[in-house]
């Protein structure tokens, strides 16, 4: 796959640790970036007020026979991608205190490195089969045009089904998104849904779908480096727990024919599915189900 590489003065990529980040799918994407590319930190936001210590709590390490306390922290990098293609990744444990102050200082360091681009990511556990792509949405302002809080309807572009605004609780990355919208900054906001019966285990097919977008979003194609291999073991790993289970078998069959239904559904717009074909294979689908 070729992509035209942006012109455009670099993007960061913001994710969270905690309520944020379902299976460590958000996170795991700044930390591949890291691995993969030439990548140096180049800011730091301390503990200071913003974090309850035993809620997300110091780290004891060894460092050539002597112990030291890690404490946690915001750690901002810089990341060449590409030749001439560099972006900028902030990764932190998601704040217990002091939201706005945390979000106008993080901003302030934006300013300084000239970021064009603010890209939150996260991740949530939602009913969705491993079987099938995982539902990414996505929303993007683009600077200069008005917010919801300015008059105008906010630009979203879904990238999965189901369009009505969220109401309800937010964490980190929605009220950064919201700020930075305030400043002048573009945004651009991805979550991707993760199976909630796979809570126990990280989700590298989040991770990847997250990359192979913001591949898309910034132009150039990211190196997904072993991510495809580890969705192999994820997936064939989810197969054993599903053949072990029959009500879970029986859960992920309903939820892969409410999917498959939905992308149906999805079509009709485009008239290459009518309605009482896609009601029709659903009836089929399900009273199969029960047989089984």
């Amino acid at each position: 796959m070729t992509i035209d590489a942006k012109t455009t003065k670099p993007m960061m990529v913001c994710a969270f640790e905690g309520w944020n980040d379902a299976s460590q799918a958000a996170t795991n994407v700044i930390r591949h970036l890291v691995a993969t590319y030439e990548s140096r930190e180049i800011r730091h936001i301390r503990t200071d007020s913003y974090y309850d210590l035993q809620s997300a709590r110091p780290m004891i390490c060894h460092i050539t026979g002597q112990a030291r306390i890690v404490w946690p922290q915001t750690t901002f990098y810089e990341i060449t991608v590409a030749p001439e293609t560099r972006i900028y990744a902030q990764i932190a444990p998601e704040p217990n205190y002091r939201w706005i102050d945390y979000c106008r200082h993080s901003l302030r360091i934006a300013d300084e490195l000239d970021i064009s681009e603010i890209v939150t990511l996260g991740s949530m556990f939602a009913d969705c089969p491993h079987t099938r792509p995982l539902p990414i949405e996505e929303s993007a302002l683009r600077r200069g045009e008005s917010s919801i809080r300015g008059g105008a309807v906010k630009d979203s572009e879904k990238h999965s089904k189901g369009g009505n605004p969220y109401d309800g609780p937010v964490g980190i990355p929605t009220v950064l998104d919201m700020f930075a919208e305030q400043e002048g900054f573009s945004t651009n906001s991805m979550w991707v849904s993760v199976p909630q019966y796979l809570a126990g285990d990280e989700c590298p097919q989040g991770s990847l779908q997250l990359l192979q977008r913001l591949s898309q979003i910034l132009g150039v194609e990211l190196d997904a480096g072993t991510l495809p291999q580890q969705c192999v073991t994820w997936k064939a790993q989810a197969d054993v727990l599903a053949n072990c289970n029959d009500d879970l078998k029986f859960y992920i069959h309903h939820l892969e024919s409410k999917y498959d239904l939905d992308q149906q559904l999805d079509k009709l717009g485009d008239g290459t599915v009518s309605r009482g074909d896609a009601i029709a294979q659903e009836a089929e689908e399900f009273l199969s189900h029960i047989q089984d």
